[in-house]
């Protein structure tokens, strides 16, 4: 049954779908994450995680852009998922997806929520240092909890980014823009950075043995994937929005390959940067949550200080530490744009909660979806950060990355006629290709059972939850 309230407008340009996957995609991530990179593998050899990492995302972004250019509806996978699979099945997996994103949508937004907290504390210490780390204790599985200011400012960032969203699309144009100019204006800063001051010896100074291809290295590969796939994702935020997309058809698939190609380069070259100063020891020796909470203000002050001074270095690495900060709000503020309008989608066709389907009283954005999932994610802002990214990974990859996979293959051979105004390069090689590394960043880390357990647990409660919704709705058609 489809829901009779206004439908969105088609006002996003081509230029604002690539602007909001750059934000989406760019966020505090790789500035965060690099020392677990590098941990992983124990040397710069970590850049092969990298460019493993642009790979699989490049594959993946090819069936995205296949879908959604022939479905450019609010939702994306949501959709996807119910004309791939026939029947009674697309419809369960569609929920299922639905129900997996109340949970892998808010710890997505709160990851950037926390990044933004954790550099916060390099400008207000105090940020830091009351801080208070606890661990829950679930069976034989722990998980890591944090409360103090920091997280109190990762739900602050939460709502204004909401506050910020209640207009429609087009008219958060500009604050787009200004976003992204922050965020490429970082990324550039800190490779004029590296180009200045950086040693680019230290890029390739690989410790004996380091590409051995033993078990060591395949265990850390999987470990720097699982990072770099996080720190990737995110080009696929515009087929979500696929309903307020302007020629969808072609600026779809053009937002996607050209986001995945800009940003795996400005990852490469950001890395390198920080590698170049800094060298893989120095990275080796910030493991601990206060000495990574500031990665790119350490290394600004690595390399300025024997140039301009203590006091002008610490200045520099102050305005990094903010225009990270911005960079992780603007990736935020993309997130939950997109991850909206998918229960928002469902609910429209009575898969979903109804009231999911109310749009605000100018019908420019989803108002219920909105604040729902906004909520959800200042409740993970209590959560560690490294508990939010492996939870987040690992349930979108089993309930949602390799669905569509398996899917786009079986609707290829079911409906081999249907409209597609973009088809998959090399078919069928990156669908079979994501799925084998998918499926190896998964299994190949160390104690990967948690995840898989707590994927599997979202799984079956969110089965549970569509057999009743389809009973009771059985039972009041029966009266």
């Amino acid at each position: 049954m489809t829901d009779a309230s206004p439908n969105l407008h088609r006002s996003l340009s081509p230029r604002g779908a690539l602007t909001l996957n750059l934000l989406d995609m760019i966020g505090v991530g790789p500035f965060l994450t690099l020392p677990l990179l590098v941990a992983a593998m124990g040397g710069p050899q970590a850049m092969l995680g990298w460019i493993l990492g642009a790979l699989l995302a490049a594959c993946d972004g090819l069936v995205w852009a296949e879908l959604g250019a022939a479905m450019p509806h609010a939702g994306g996978t949501y959709r996807y998922l119910a004309e791939m699979f026939p029947g009674k099945w697309g419809r369960w997996l569609s929920f299922l997806f639905v129900f997996q994103l109340c949970f892998s949508a808010p710890l997505s937004i709160a990851s950037g929520c926390i990044g933004l907290a954790q550099y916060a504390g390099f400008i207000w210490p105090s940020f830091a240092s009351q801080a208070s780390v606890h661990a829950l204790h679930l069976g034989a599985y722990t998980v890591g909890t944090v409360t103090g200011k920091a997280s109190l400012l990762a739900v602050v960032a939460v709502v204004v980014a909401t506050t910020l969203q209640m207009r429609s699309v087009g008219a958060l144009r500009g604050l787009a823009t200004f976003m992204l100019g922050v965020v490429l204006l970082t990324i550039f800063g800190a490779c004029v950075t590296g180009a200045l001051r950086g040693h680019w010896s230290q890029i390739v100074a690989f410790p004996p043995h380091a590409f051995a291809p033993n078990h060591t290295f395949f265990l850390g590969l999987g470990s720097a994937m699982l990072v770099a796939t996080y720190d990737y994702w995110g080009y696929y935020n515009v087929t979500f929005l696929g309903a307020e997309v302007r020629d969808p058809q072609r600026t779809i698939p053009r937002a996607l390959l050209g986001s995945i190609a800009i940003v795996a380069v400005l990852y490469l070259a950001l890395n390198a940067s920080v590698l170049s100063v800094m060298g893989s020891d120095a990275l080796l020796k910030v493991q601990t949550l206060g000495e990574r909470r500031a990665m790119l203000s350490t290394f600004m002050v690595m390399a300025w200080q024997p140039v301009v001074g203590s006091a002008r270095a610490y200045a520099i690495a102050v305005v990094a530490a903010v225009c990270v900060m911005i960079t992780a709000f603007a990736s935020v503020f993309a997130l939950l744009l997109g991850y909206s309008r998918i229960p928002y989608a469902a609910a429209r066709d009575g898969n979903f909660l109804r009231s999911f389907a109310k749009l605000d009283s100018k019908g420019d954005f989803p108002v219920v979806s909105l604040l729902a999932l906004a909520l959800v994610a200042c409740a993970c802002c209590f959560l560690s950060l490294a508990d939010v990214i492996a939870g987040l990974v690992v349930l979108r990859i089993l309930l949602q990355f390799m669905l569509q996979h398996v899917g786009v293959m079986l609707w290829r051979k079911r409906v081999p006629d249907a409209p597609r105004p973009f088809r998959v390069w090399l078919y069928p090689l990156p669908p079979v290709l994501a799925l084998v590394g998918f499926g190896y960043v998964v299994l190949s880390r160390a104690h990967f059972a948690r995840e898989v357990i707590f994927a599997a647990v979202i799984a079956v409660l969110g089965t549970i939850v569509f057999l009743l919704r389809r009973k009771t709705s059985t039972e009041l058609s029966a009266t």
